[in-house]
């Protein structure tokens, strides 16, 4: 029987998604950690790899990346930003004084289907806070807008996008 490659078939049915730290760029690209976490390097130097946070997300968005270091994927769920990661977290490279999760934001490319003409609105519908809306063209057509302000990072709208066209960043590489 021959072996299925897994990678493959994610990507097949929209469940693949490269996201920062992760695929060819892993090197040169910023590794997505867990909300509230400390800027790196502070976070490695705090963080024991435990998997404390890990054990405590009820939404399963973070495992084990390099170093076995807890990193965010949005493969299968989002995040709720319920704090369980930073409750559990004994060593203090989870902030729990800052108000806000982390800065990132969805970013939308080229690969979007609405900008080949596509109808597709798996992600606004999927998205809470309304950040991601669809404005009628002349001619009939859609045209899609990401409120970053309304964005909270949550990544509730990376599995549904059936081509990868979205990613979670921080503003600056966003824009």
């Amino acid at each position: 029987m021959t072996a299925v490659d897994q990678h493959k078939r994610a990507l097949l049915f929209g469940r693949g998604h490269i996201l920062p730290g992760q695929g060819a760029a892993a090197d040169s690209e910023p590794v997505l950690r867990p909300p509230w976490a400390l800027a790196e390097p502070a976070f490695l130097a705090a963080c024991t790899a435990c998997g404390d946070c890990i054990r405590a997300c009820p939404e399963a968005v973070l495992t084990r990346g390099a170093g076995r270091y807890p990193e965010i994927d949005f493969a299968q769920n989002a995040c709720t930003f319920c704090r369980r990661c930073v409750q559990s977290c004994e060593t203090g490279a989870l902030d729990a004084t800052r108000s806000t999760p982390w800065d990132y934001r969805a970013a939308i490319s080229d690969q979007c289907l609405l900008k080949s003409q596509v109808i597709c609105q798996s992600c606004g519908d999927a998205c809470e806070t309304e950040a991601i809306r669809f404005r009628p063209e002349p001619g009939g057509g859609l045209r899609i807008e990401l409120q970053a302000d309304l964005c909270t990072g949550c990544g509730a709208c990376v599995a549904l996008c059936p081509t990868n066209a979205i990613t979670i960043q921080l503003p600056e590489v966003a824009a």
